[in-house]
């Protein structure tokens, strides 16, 4: 049975303990919370030991792997305490606000021999698992050109002061539209070598991004092209286009996905789940369980999860100098 510890006992920390309890030989061992009485209340409802301060549950002995789904700025000093600490990383997305950071937390996992995977929930969610394997397949070919948007309401319940600057990890592009420029580089099946982006704060008053718009130039030559936008108001657009070889292929999760031939689209069956983040979850911890136990490689690894803050970081710079910018090259 492997025991998890839950840093950050909050809103997305009990998704986790959730999809947890349906992972079989997996169970919460330890919670925390800066508050040790609501610490105490999840640990009630989900079980474990509660813990008023992260540093307990990396000190307590039935943990054995450690969700961290705290602010973004603390993800890099946790994550390599937990690798000190001989413990298994679910480290949420983004990895960390910056790719030093990134650099830093792959060191100490490859120096503690811990598994480390980085919670792209994309790569999880059905639509995407669906659109994977067709791409697979080759049934419409390789990808030549995407699209990829996140374009959502910004200041929800769960918005936090840190969210709302840069300084503490936070904007709309690495709390959410992160998801977007995942979903699309995955997809694509390749590194990004160039970024040209404009990213700028268009419908709030903070200091942090409200909107980015991204152009991904891979280093095969095939491009790319994200949206972030956090809105005042508006309805949801978290879709994805690919234009391939030999057709065209939609991501939608509120719809599925279809694959576009001869001008006409055609809805695939069984590509959408109703509870489709749970689920994700729920899967995402399969796949760790597996990698914990040596039954398959981590699905979405460090060095997978700096690509993507290299991008994000190449976007910030590119928007600043006005200019496509390349990204940090991995550590020698």
């Amino acid at each position: 049975m492997i025991g998890v510890g839950i840093i950050g006992a909050g809103f997305f920390g009990a998704v986790h303990a959730q999809a947890i309890g349906a992972v079989p030989d997996v169970r919460v061992a330890a919670v925390c919370r800066q508050d040790i009485d609501a610490a105490r209340a999840f640990a009630r409802q989900h079980g474990g030991n509660a813990h008023g301060h992260w540093q307990a549950v990396l000190d307590d002995p039935a943990v054995d792997a450690v969700v961290i789904a705290t602010p973004h700025q603390f993800h890099a000093e946790m994550a390599i305490a937990a690798a000190g600490a001989g413990k298994h990383i679910l480290l949420e997305k983004p990895m960390a606000p910056t790719v030093a950071e990134c650099d830093a937390i792959n060191t100490a996992v490859a120096r503690a021999g811990v598994r480390l995977m980085v919670g792209h929930l994309m790569h999880f969610a059905l639509p995407c698992l669906v659109g994977r394997e067709i791409l697979e397949r080759g049934d419409i070919g390789r990808p030549v050109l995407g699209s990829s948007s996140m374009i959502k309401l910004w200041m929800e319940a769960n918005r936090r002061p840190w969210h709302l600057s840069s300084k503490t990890g936070g904007g709309m592009l690495l709390t959410a539209g992160i998801h977007a420029l995942d979903r699309l580089v995955w997809l694509m099946g390749g590194e990004v070598e160039g970024v040209s982006a404009l990213a700028g704060t268009f419908f709030h008053d903070q200091e942090a991004d409200d909107t980015a718009l991204m152009l991904l130039r891979f280093a095969d030559g095939r491009a790319g092209q994200v949206s972030s936008v956090g809105y005042r108001d508006g309805g949801v657009g978290f879709a994805l286009d690919l234009v391939c070889e030999a057709g065209t292929m939609r991501l939608d999760f509120d719809r599925g996905v279809s694959v576009g031939r001869g001008g006409a689209w055609t809805p695939v069956p069984n590509s959408l789940d109703p509870d489709w983040m749970l689920r994700a979850v729920e899967r995402e911890w399969q796949a760790m369980a597996a990698a914990i136990r040596g039954d398959a490689p981590v699905a979405v690894d460090g060095a997978y999860g700096r690509h993507i803050i290299a991008c994000i970081e190449a976007a910030m710079s590119a928007g600043r100098l006005r200019r496509e910018v390349a990204l940090a090259p991995p550590p020698a």
